[in-house]
């Protein structure tokens, strides 16, 4: 039977999406279940203790009100890790509100005349809250359950941002190489897993409410109760059994990662086309060309992230720009001789934090403002300062590390003395194809992108010279090139390998026309000869 190009870009992915779609429930089951077993309690807590009731309510809704995002990033900061443990303290605190609110409400829902009842038979506290309060009261702190559940697997798509897997790496990725497909794999399935929980957890509430199921046999509500019992204690083994089955995924869960697997090179990228890039072309090396296993963290996040996992030992190598090591990580001042920039942020890499950087692959992706074209030749811009003057009424569009960056918008601003009407944040996956479209005006490009000539777009001259060099090039671990002194022959050939239009030409060949990575690395060495 023939197939079409669509089935069969999710057939050859299936694996992949049958691991994903793992992933993605152990983080949302074993934190749902957490916060059962915390939820209910809570609310009884609350029950009978009034006065403790608005504080506590308070706090568990706080957390709802904290951006998912930003609750991850700052559980990353307190605990120091990438990986689940971040991404399930998120989810159990999200689940936390409607669990325990329900679990309250159903307490306080009982009927007083079946408590007086309950209390003229002579029934102790514990009896009436376990014979009548909870058992009525169950399917009310079931519906909490399934919306907590619900809302787990929607948020969980984000714990990819931390490099703690699920079905948001397909969506990351997809963002980050603005390839619909990839997204749409990351998304329909978690919609389809949100669907199946809420109809899961739909017919258990069902069954537990005693007013509807009265029909059904003994036997029968014997072995639904005997599964609601079974279900949270299997999402709780499988806390346990995960970690070993998904290795990649579970960075900062057990006590083995806190040093380095034998003989595994785990190998990072920021958040966009060029880092996949060049983090697969530094993959295949090192495993055509030595003996050592690589671990694949693609779309680990920005600049902060990777920097701070390669200095936690959470990684081991990931491709940096010598000018954002200069100005973002080490905060000293722009310098535009690239000799220079490079010994120096070696040198200070070296002394502050026990990083080495290797060579540069050759090519400079700078900062260039972008512009339409169109827009350029009609108002004859040509360099950044011809934008001074009308700077106010034009509409920016800007990704959230430019925009917080000493080397982007706010020394940016300073230096050429004009600020945008209006500023959005737009994600790097997204910024060109709005500006071609017509929603800003100009936007934050890369000189290496290659949707720069494939949208007609142009980039402005650097006039007063602002951006530094921003040369690539793989920094690594000392400890880990001590341990594994062959990684820096195997990335030897990478050396002066890529000259700018190379890297628009591969960007290109990746956004444009949709290739895959991996296929395009390897394609690439072998023309280089580096690959028989």
């Amino acid at each position: 039977m023939k197939t079409t190009p669509l089935a069969d870009y999710i057939i050859e992915r299936l694996p992949e999406i049958w691991q994903r779609t793992g992933e993605h429930i152990f983080l949302a089951g074993v934190s749902t279940t957490i916060a059962v077993i915390i939820g209910i309690p809570l609310g009884i807590l609350a029950f009978y203790r009034p006065g403790l009731r608005v504080p506590l309510m308070g706090i568990v809704s706080i957390f709802q009100t904290i951006p998912s995002l930003a609750m991850l990033v700052i559980f990353l900061a307190l605990f120091q890790k990438i990986g689940v443990i971040p991404a399930i303290l998120t989810l159990i605190l999200y689940a936390l509100l409607p669990i325990v609110r329900n679990t309250l409400t159903a307490l306080q829902g009982i009927a007083p005349e079946i408590i007086e009842a309950a209390r003229g038979i002579g029934m102790t506290e514990w009896q009436k809250m376990r014979l009548i309060r909870i058992p009525l009261g169950v399917p009310i702190i079931m519906a909490g359950i399934r919306t907590a559940s619900v809302a787990g697997v929607g948020i969980a798509t984000l714990a990819a941002f931390i490099g703690a897997g699920g079905l948001g790496e397909f969506i990351n990725r997809g963002l980050a190489l603005s390839n619909t497909r990839l997204i749409f794999l990351g998304a329909i399935p978690a919609a389809l897993l949100a669907l199946f929980v809420d109809f899961v957890l739909g017919f258990i509430e069902k069954v537990c409410d005693p007013k509807r199921n009265r029909h059904w046999s003994p036997r029968f509500h014997f072995a639904m109760k005997l599964s609601i019992v079974l279900i949270p204690l299997l999402f709780l083994i499988s806390f346990f059994i995960m970690p070993s089955l998904l290795p990649s995924q579970t960075a900062g869960f057990s006590e083995k990662n806190k040093v380095q697997d034998k003989n595994i090179i785990r190998i990072a990228s920021k958040n966009f086309t060029e880092q996949l890039i060049l983090a697969e072309m530094m993959a295949q090396m090192i495993e055509k060309r030595t003996h050592l296993a690589v671990d694949r963290k693609f779309n680990l996040g920005g600049t902060i992230i990777c920097h701070q996992a390669l200095k936690r030992g959470e990684i081991d190598l990931y491709a940096e720009y010598t000018g954002t090591g200069l100005m973002a990580i080490l905060k000293l001042p722009v310098m535009n001789n690239p000799n220079e920039v490079y010994q120096l942020v070696s040198e200070e890499y070296l002394n502050r934090f026990n990083l080495i950087w290797l060579k540069p692959f050759g090519f400079n992706n700078t900062y260039p403002l972008t512009v339409r074209k169109q827009d350029a030749k009609k108002k004859q811009w040509k360099k950044i300062s011809d934008l001074t003057p009308m700077s106010s009424k034009l509409v920016a569009g800007f990704s959230g590390e430019f925009q917080e960056r000493p080397d982007g918008y706010p020394g940016f601003q300073e230096v050429y003395g004009f600020k945008f009407g209006k500023v959005h944040d737009l994600d790097p996956g997204l910024i060109y194809e709005a500006l071609a479209k017509g929603a800003v005006d100009v936007i934050d490009g890369y000189l290496t992108d290659g949707r720069i000539p494939a949208y007609n777009l142009i980039s402005l001259k650097d006039d007063k010279k602002f951006f530094p060099p921003y040369y690539a090039a793989p920094v690594v671990r000392k400890e880990t090139l001590s341990n594994y002194p062959e990684l820096r022959e195997a990335l030897a050939p990478l050396s002066s390998l890529i000259d700018n239009s190379t890297m628009r030409v591969l960007n290109y060949e990746v956004n444009g026309n949709r290739r895959e990575v991996s296929e395009l690395v390897k394609e690439f060495l072998k023309n280089k000869k580096i690959f028989e």
